[in-house]
């Protein structure tokens, strides 16, 4: 570690250059992380705060929500099945909700109308308002990103195309869907805005899209087996199964890998050059006494502490831009995301450098004295 502080004394200028380059690598990696992030759960946040386990599809669908229908009447027979503490239903569309009479297209909010039972397990935690009951069927709840559009609690939004409208009585946080802010209705409201044209509900009785269950070690099988139609799944899976969910997450997981083993590339080069330019000096500490295990671990100190410095300075990068990022931006840091990349790009940094390594443990101490040529 002394000879490693020292040469990096030394050679300011050569180390500033390469910690330079590792600063912006890793600050890339952490900014395109937070994306990713951010992203991930402006599309599945309802998914992923729901407290459900498991989720009872249609067979065939895929694990989709949209490609799901279920009638109602399952509801009793999955409350009864081993290991299922609670059920209920919920369903989803798409819709836009219109602020007062306006007619502009700047005045149209795309929203996800999330239907469930009032005071279920699915209804998330309010911040501000009172909560969905049954017998006021056109109040909701709403998630926090509609004040930004100007909506506040008591307001009376129009649904687009439709001459229904619902009443604001409390905000929820981070309840996304699909990208965009999810309004939670009784499922019988939701039920009669999504099947309002005749024979959309293809005769199915009290429609719903699916059915969330609790319970630890639920038998999906026996579900299935028990109740034929259904195709029962893990909440993570029902994620998944999110139209454009998994391709947008492994867009970003691709660039993501991309970026880290370029950046070993590029480290391991660095190192490999500065070996090469040195292999006299080093050639020439071997022929004094010094072993490899210590001039390679001169080596390995200097790129852990050039590493974790410039890790350091990226994830400060990181949150200060995260500072002056416009609000509507998709991007949030996660600690255990951030501290978990630091850690790859730090053990990748450690890799890069055995190449090194191994190069001084062939440097020939007689030809760097120049003796043999």
């Amino acid at each position: 570690m002394f000879l490693a502080l020292k040469e990096l004394r030394h050679s300011k200028t050569r180390f500033l250059m390469i910690a330079i380059i590792f600063v912006l690598i890793s600050w890339l990696v952490f900014i395109l992380s937070g994306l990713g992030n951010g992203l991930s759960t402006l599309a599945a946040s309802t998914f992923k705060t729901m407290k459900a386990d498991y989720v009872v599809f249609e067979q065939g669908s895929k694990a989709s929500m949209s490609k799901s229908l279920l009638s109602n009447d399952l509801l009793a027979k999955l409350t009864e099945m081993p290991n299922v503490s609670a059920a209920s239903p919920m369903g989803t569309i798409m819709a836009s909700a219109i602020k007062g009479n306006s007619k502009l297209n700047e005045d149209k909010v795309d929203i996800a109308i999330i239907g469930i039972d009032p005071g279920s397990f699915l209804e998330p935690p309010i911040t501000e308002g009172t909560g969905l009951t049954s017998d006021q069927m056109t109040k909701v709840i709403v998630n926090d990103t509609m004040k930004d559009q100007g909506f506040k609690l008591g307001d009376i939004f129009q649904l687009d195309g439709s001459t229904e409208s619902l009443t604001i009585v409390g905000f929820v946080k981070n309840q996304t869907y699909n990208h965009v802010a999810a309004v939670f209705t009784p499922i019988e409201e939701w039920r009669k805005l999504a099947f309002a044209a005749p024979g959309s509900d293809k005769g199915v009785t009290d429609p719903v899209n699916a059915i969330m269950l609790q319970g630890k070690d639920i038998d999906r099988n026996t579900i299935n087996e028990q109740l034929s139609g259904t195709d029962t799944v893990t909440r993570a899976t029902a994620v998944q199964g999110m139209p454009g969910y998994k391709e947008e997450n492994g867009t970003i997981m691709m660039m993501l890998a991309f970026l880290l083993a370029i950046s070993a590339f590029i480290i391991g080069v660095f190192f490999y050059v500065f070996t090469m330019q040195k292999s006299n000096q080093f050639g020439i500490m071997k022929a004094i006494g010094a072993k490899n295990g210590f001039l390679g671990k001169a080596v390995v100190s200097q790129v852990f502490v050039l590493a974790l410095s410039s890790i350091i300075v990226g994830i400060i990068l990181t949150y200060g831009t995260a500072a002056i990022m416009p609000k509507g931006m998709p991007f949030m840091l996660d600690t255990k995301l951030v501290f978990t990349y630091s850690i790859v790009l730090l053990v990748i940094s450690l890799l890069s450098s055995l190449v090194s390594v191994r190069t001084i443990s062939k440097i020939d101490p007689l030809k760097a004295l120049g003796r043999v040529e």
